[in-house]
């Protein structure tokens, strides 16, 4: 499932954004192995573990919006949608400060 975040920063100064915080994380979360590779221009592999469990995904930086998709191993789908919304909210923050 792919889930959308609005922005209005445009491509280029989105994807500074994403860099900043995605390297903020790796300081902040070192415990839980939090992974970032980009592998186009606009495009990064994220993961990280928590208890064993790896999560993985991905963030596309799109003109206007950035894009989740985050896979879920099935036992903890029931969980995803507040996970989605945490990301969210972190990502609006950091939109917040760029503005």
């Amino acid at each position: 499932m792919k889930h959308q975040v609005p922005h209005a920063l445009g491509q280029a100064k989105a994807k500074q954004i994403a860099i900043q915080a995605l390297d903020s994380y790796k300081k902040r979360f070192g415990e839980y192995d939090p992974r970032c590779e980009w592998v186009s221009e606009n495009l990064a592999r994220i993961g990280f573990s928590v208890k064993g469990v790896k999560l993985n995904g991905s963030i596309e930086v799109l003109p206007s919006a950035f894009e989740l998709d985050l896979d879920v191993p099935f036992l903890l789908r029931p969980f995803k949608g507040k996970a989605i919304g945490v990301i969210e909210e972190e990502i609006k923050k950091w939109i917040a400060k760029a503005e």
